[in-house]
């Protein structure tokens, strides 16, 4: 039988925490290490033999962080960049954005030297040159309030020399509000870095229109409530704002329903801009080759290649670097036409 699409295309993240892509071996180990247990909540139960086990949403977000906790040294920081590069390698990823959170290794461990594990972790995605490429987007974490949202801000505009290019907005958006971190985007957007944020996975439509129109975000993480509401849709569509969706993650925490179980071929045929990640792929027990596979069997191997193109095109790669990155797409589409007709 030929190989599919989703094994023959170069893959690209843009939508991927690198403390959610922690191997679950990696997470016990450095959870022992380290003295902390693998569940976040006395309530709550771990098996050491399936440490990723949750329910919903807020089950997941106490996984990812029982992660983080463990996460005490700039060394932990250089080993799961380095494993997430042999990972990432092994799938044929060749271009990728990742989310990392200061704000959380910090809360669970103040004495963190941030930059020494910024440091740490692009020394070892740099390792994976020139077979990919990797860059960072941190993440303000909303739950944490206004001001240190600014305060992370300005000091990730001290630390582009470590292939930072953006930052990100993640955490709960239910309880806090685009609203608040507008004066973050803005000391973000005047000092030229780029701008992406969570909304629309853990609240509604309106969620994602203030993501665009108080914080300027260049694209929007999952994005799926947006079919919620006709005129965000457009809004999405016209702007060509495109849209990260992560589907096993999206049926996992529950934001895909039985009605709607694949949002992103909804979204698609709204006119809005797809694309395809795995979000915490190790937490979620998947990986972006699992994701494309998926996406290729549900939408067909046309869809697919759209949406690998259309993360191409959101990326905030140089113009050079995506232009070589289409090649790319279009040798392996090309590969697998040649061997279809023989």
């Amino acid at each position: 039988m030929a190989p599919s699409l989703a094994e023959r295309l170069p893959k690209i993240h843009l939508h991927c925490h690198l403390e959610g892509a922690v191997r679950a071996e990696t997470f016990v180990d450095l959870a022992a290490r380290r003295g902390v247990p693998l569940h976040y909540r006395s309530a709550d139960r771990a098996d050491a033999q399936d440490p990723y086990r949750f329910g919903d949403l807020q089950e997941f977000l106490y996984t990812f962080a029982a992660v983080s906790r463990s996460l005490a040294e700039p060394d932990d920081y250089g080993r799961v960049a380095r494993e997430f590069v042999e990972d990432a390698l092994a799938q044929n990823v060749v271009y990728g954005e990742l989310f990392v959170s200061p704000p959380v290794w910090t809360f669970f461990n103040p004495g963190l030297d941030v930059r020494a594990a910024m440091e740490a972790i692009v020394s070892e995605l740099r390792r994976a040159r020139p077979r990919a490429s990797f860059v960072l987007l941190p993440d303000l974490t909303r739950n944490f309030g206004a001001e240190r949202a600014l305060e992370t801000a300005r000091a990730v505009a001290g630390m582009t020399s470590l292939d930072i290019v953006g930052i990100s907005l993640g955490g709960d958006e239910a309880t806090y509000p685009a609203a608040l971190f507008a004066d973050a985007f803005d000391y973000a957007r005047a000092c030229g870095l780029h701008r992406v944020a969570h909304a629309g996975e853990g609240a509604g439509a309106q969620s994602v229109r203030d993501a665009i129109e108080l914080l300027g975000a260049e694209r929007i993480g999952h994005g799926i409530r947006a079919l919620d509401d006709p005129p965000t849709l457009e809004l999405l569509a016209s702007r060509r704002i495109a849209l990260e969706v992560c589907p096993t993650s999206n049926e996992r925490t529950g934001v895909a329903t039985g009605e709607r179980p694949h949002p992103y071929v909804d979204l698609d045929h709204a006119g809005c801009v797809v694309t395809i990640d795995a979000d915490d792929p190790a937490i979620f027990q998947t990986s972006i080759e699992r994701e494309y596979a998926l996406v290729e069997r549900v939408a067909g191997a046309p869809a697919l290649e759209r949406y690998v193109r259309n993360a191409i095109d959101a990326s905030f790669a140089a113009a050079s670097e995506k232009a070589a990155l289409q090649a790319l797409v279009s040798r392996a589409v090309a590969e697998i036409s040649t061997g279809s007709r023989k």
